[in-house]
């Protein structure tokens, strides 16, 4: 049954791969946790054993982040196969999680982001090819918001350098257009122009950026790049490509930009993913209370 669930992620809902995987391994713990408590099979699972399930994952210290996704993970699991005449019944109906911590990872402050990338664009001028492969990442992640897998997955042509904006596969394939600024749009075109055909290959096809042996650069490529040079900024807080993404999201919002727009840009299934920003909007709040209010 397992296998023909990763399926039905995989073709039908478009999941990646990544996420069956991650899907197959939280059911696979709660079969190991079911077979402890002796239930024989999927149409014997109770109510009561998927809440049990979920207060020993809380009691050993998961966060509730993880406790929530795999609730959720079991419900459609356990939708789909009931569903799809594999089950009875769906013992998961009235299954409740704690709701996610409103959890805002590391961001840079906007004169930190803009001293990234100077330092990038400092570091490019020596013309190595990988530095301006570097800069224009950097510049692109910042200026679009976008997802490391979504910048590592660029081609060429998805780009158009005339208008400023980038065509992006995200989650679940879904296709969103997203716009970038003048710098990123200097730093692509420095790319394509002296740092790309230096290192293109037979094996390069129409990928965006390579690595050094011209295949498509990786993820870990990317955050290789950006750690590098954060280590040559003082007090920057720890943080990958995503934290980019972050930060982008959250100087739109302290620049005045709606929250819809936020989640168009950043490809958000849900408003309330989009959410978890809006605490800069009441940073900025209480800032012009306490400047104009003359009881503040």
């Amino acid at each position: 049954m397992l296998a023909e669930f990763a399926q039905h992620l995989e073709i039908e809902k478009g999941r990646s791969p990544h996420t069956v995987r991650a899907y197959l391994a939280d059911l696979r713990a709660l079969d190991t946790f079911l077979a402890r408590r002796e239930v024989p099979d999927a149409a014997a699972v109770r109510l009561g054993d998927l809440r049990a399930w979920l207060a020993g994952l809380g009691a050993a210290g998961a966060a509730r982040s993880s406790v929530s996704r795999r609730a959720a993970c079991a419900k459609t699991f356990f939708r789909w196969a009931q569903r799809t005449g594999r089950l009875p019944a769906d013992p998961s109906l009235r299954l409740l999680a704690p709701g996610k911590d409103a959890y805002l990872p590391g961001v840079l402050r906007a004169p930190q982001a803009a001293a990234l990338m100077d330092l990038a664009a400092v570091a490019a001028d020596d013309d190595d090819p990988l530095h301006l492969r570097n800069r224009a990442m950097l510049e692109l992640l910042y200026a679009s918001g976008m997802r490391v897998g979504e910048l590592t997955g660029l081609d060429i042509d998805d780009l158009d350098l005339r208008s400023g904006t980038a065509r992006v596969l995200g989650k679940g394939d879904k296709e969103r257009v997203v716009p970038f600024g003048v710098p990123a749009t200097e730093a692509i075109t420095a790319w394509l122009d002296a740092g790309r055909p230096r290192l293109v290959t037979a094996e390069s096809g129409p990928a965006l950026f390579l690595g050094r042996r011209g295949r498509r650069v990786d993820q870990r490529q990317v955050r290789s790049s950006l750690q590098g040079l954060l280590a040559h900024l003082p007090d920057t807080p720890p943080l990958g490509p995503h934290g980019l993404r972050h930060s982008a999201a959250t100087h739109l919002l302290e620049g005045g930009a709606d929250l819809r727009t936020v989640q168009e840009l950043l490809g958000h299934a849900s408003l309330a993913t989009t959410q978890i920003y809006t605490h800069v909007s009441v940073e900025r709040l209480r800032s012009a209370y306490q400047q104009a209010h003359p009881r503040a």
